[in-house]
């Protein structure tokens, strides 16, 4: 298993991200690719304290790098030799299994397109983090915080939500539930309504385990496995839930400090707020997946470190080996929806 990663992508790069690659390609016995300035990667391997490479390391070297400013429709056209286009072309032409970077969202999507491009009748590609829930995690599938969502759009996302969650969660029949803002079928805007028809037709037709309209409050309550929803809608739940992660832990920090038997029932306590600190920690993940595109696209974070780089390893291995893009090619027919 070879996995191709961005090294000059991110906030942190090079160095989180070579540290990280090191420690995943030990861990999780994998090969690596780092594409990027040759000089500076070589630079942060040092400072890893590595002389040589390790053997299943090699290194790319690229002479340009995409930034966060870079308008994503044109990127790839004026820059030829990015460590994210050589990446992706890489992965395209087979020189590995799985491409990671944690530079700009739009770019990457965007080149993952162009480049390695989609399952042949995918519409567009989505992005699917798994996020915790009370009794357990669901995938939140939608196509990005500015893309434009449309229905048919939404009813493929169900269905890629669905494969993804039976792939990587194990689910057997994932309940796939539509964000809206109430249980009842007249709920929300002209699309959430008329996506609604489609899903509850693919549900009555044994293609799909579908629930029907679902609450955010219910969702984060394990009330379905799959969560479909617009990408705005769904970038604001997912900021929402890392805010009052973020909340309740001062808050629960403040509580615990106030007096020497606060103190005490923190230290009993405190093997369980560290195992809720790391379910809600995008460390731990490692990144999102692109489901649609024809190979495996990781997405980490634009603040990961080398934890959450070496868990992005994992993911990518996972994901490679999961058949969820053989599931995709096989049902494409399902997820077409046919208006009269």
């Amino acid at each position: 298993m070879k996995i191709i990663i961005d090294a000059m992508g991110g906030d942190h790069a090079p160095l989180e991200i070579v540290k990280g690659a090191l420690a995943g390609q030990k861990r999780w016995d994998v090969e690596i690719v780092l594409t990027g300035d040759k000089k500076a990667v070589w630079e942060a391997v040092k400072s890893c304290g590595v002389e040589t490479l390790p053997r299943g390391v090699e290194i790319v070297g690229t002479s340009e790098t995409v930034e966060m400013c870079d308008d994503p429709s044109t990127v790839f056209r004026r820059k030829k030799d990015t460590s994210m286009g050589v990446g992706l072309t890489m992965l395209r032409d087979g020189k590995g299994d799985a491409f990671i970077s944690a530079g700009s969202t739009g770019a990457l999507l965007t080149g993952a397109t162009l480049l390695v491009k989609r399952v042949r009748g995918i519409r567009r590609a989505a992005m699917a983090p798994v996020i915790p829930t009370t009794t357990g995690k669901a995938v939140l599938i939608d196509c990005g915080a500015n893309a434009e969502c449309t229905p048919e759009y939404l009813v493929q996302f169900a269905y890629l939500g669905s494969f993804y969650a039976k792939r990587t969660l194990g689910i057997e029949k994932p309940r796939v539930g539509l964000l809206n803002i109430g249980a009842e079928d007249s709920k929300g805007t002209a699309l959430q309504k008329e996506t609604l028809g489609w899903l509850q037709k693919a549900g009555a037709e044994g293609h799909l385990h579908f629930i029907g309209n679902i609450e955010a409050k219910e969702a984060i309550k394990g009330g379905c496995d799959v969560i479909v929803t617009d990408g705005f809608t769904g970038n604001v739940m997912l900021k929402s839930m890392e805010g009052t992660g973020s909340y309740a832990g001062s808050a629960l920090k403040a509580m615990f400090g106030k007096n020497l038997l606060t103190k005490l029932a923190a230290g009993l306590v405190m093997p369980g707020l560290k195992a809720f600190k790391a379910e809600l920690d995008p460390n731990k993940v490692g990144g999102t997946a692109f489901i649609g595109i024809s190979k495996p696209v990781i997405k980490a974070h634009g603040s990961s470190n080398a934890e959450a780089i070496e868990n992005a390893v994992l993911q990518a291995k996972q994901f490679a080996l999961s058949g969820i893009i053989d599931d995709i090619e096989k049902n494409i027919d399902l997820m077409k929806v046919e208006k009269e």
